[in-house]
């Protein structure tokens, strides 16, 4: 048996070549103006690429099919994406309007859970003429149940219906644009356990049927598409369209105001960014009035992927972060340890990203930032 002998061979050869092209197209966005010209950098943004080549198949075939859905976490310590959070996980399962789901699950003592149907994706982002974000994000939020609103019994075991009928206090509706359930998790102290979750269509009682050529032709395609999106957006698209975020001509500064639409607030945060770039003998000093709820600063690269959280000091929440003695929190980003509580590493990046998230109020916080040698460091801080 050889090319031709199946009627398919035709399709699937022209789409795979089609869609090795597009991965060679993504991967001449590594050398884009918005990632710095230094060897780490550089490799850093085809790691971005290869870690979501991992996944990409995950996304287009593997979990696809809403009537087989499969819960999949799209960030990880070894896959970054999409301005994730050192601090959170991310989950997500392909639904349909056209079904029903149950979601099952025994709560941890994550701080923060927030579990929303996501609805049509546009074209381009309402209101405006610009492009949405690229699969698998962009599509708009339509309803959410956060952890705290989640019934469960004495041991924390909980059931969540999606769609169909309303079942109890634990239940969110879907309409018929809704494609996506989008789960994030979010953690404060070392010691926080994750909610464990599974997910079924009810009335399942076929097994998942295997994917032919055409399947397979589409899948393809939709991987491409998410491939060449994720380098072509990141972090072009945060920097024309987000709330929150700050002019790149204008770095080390936060914004004015955080993020806070009706949208964010089924996302469950508020949200500031800012970029930072530092010389090696700079640091920059990042200043915060202290506010209660519960807060995430993480560091990202120039795709916004976050930072190696497994090694280095690269975010901090409430129960992690020391408080000055005048209310203040003090952050330091540094290429090196100045020797401060609340040290940023850079891990040897000359530029990136460093992202504010508000969870649980609406307190709006204040920042200040000084660019300081860092030979300078300590003595511009106070002595507490």
């Amino acid at each position: 048996m050889a090319f031709g002998d199946c009627p398919d061979d035709a399709a699937l050869n022209a789409a795979w070549a089609q869609f090795c092209d597009g991965l060679k197209a993504a991967g001449r966005q590594a050398f884009k103006p918005g990632n710095p010209a230094n060897p780490l950098q550089r490799a850093d943004a085809f790691r971005f690429l290869t870690q979501n080549l991992g996944q990409a198949f995950d996304l287009a075939l593997e979990t696809k099919d809403p009537a087989f859905p499969q819960l999949h976490y799209f960030t990880t310590p070894t896959m970054k994406l999409g301005g994730d959070v050192a601090d959170f996980t991310y989950r997500q399962a392909w639904i349909s309007g056209e079904h029903a789901y149950r979601l099952t699950g025994r709560r941890g003592t994550a701080r923060w859970l927030n579990v929303t149907v996501q609805g049509p994706r546009p074209e381009t982002i309402p209101g405006t003429d610009w492009p949405s974000l690229h699969e698998p994000f962009g599509d708009i939020p339509e309803c959410n149940i956060l952890g705290s609103q989640l019934k469960c019994d004495a041991e924390g075991n909980f059931e969540l219906f999606i769609g169909g009928e309303r079942q109890g206090a634990n239940w969110l509706p879907l309409t018929p644009g809704s494609r996506k359930l989008f789960i994030r998790e979010a953690f404060d102290a070392w010691g926080e356990t994750p909610t464990t979750m599974t997910i079924e269509r009810i009335g399942m009682a076929q097994p998942r049927p295997l994917p032919g050529p055409a399947r397979m032709v589409e899948a393809m395609d939709w991987a491409g598409a998410f491939l060449t999106g994720a380098m072509r957006d990141w972090p072009e698209h945060s920097w024309l369209t987000s709330g929150g975020v700050c002019d790149p001509a204008q770095p080390n500064v936060f914004p004015g105001a955080a993020a806070n639409s009706a949208d964010d607030a089924k996302r469950g945060r508020m949200a500031a960014h800012m970029i930072w770039r530092l010389e090696p003998d700079e640091a920059l000093v990042v200043e915060m009035d202290w506010h209660d709820g519960f807060w995430i600063f993480g560091m990202g690269g120039a795709f916004v992927g976050s930072m190696d959280f497994l090694h280095r000091p690269v975010s901090y929440t409430p129960a992690r972060t020391m408080v000055d003695g005048d209310g203040v929190v003090r952050m330091v980003i540094a290429h090196d340890d100045p020797g401060v509580a609340n040290w940023l590493d850079t891990q040897g990046f000359s530029a990136g990203n460093l992202t504010y998230r508000n969870l649980m109020s609406q307190n709006p916080a204040t920042f200040r930032t000084r660019l300081v040698k860092r030979a300078e460091v300590l003595a511009l801080l106070p002595a507490d």
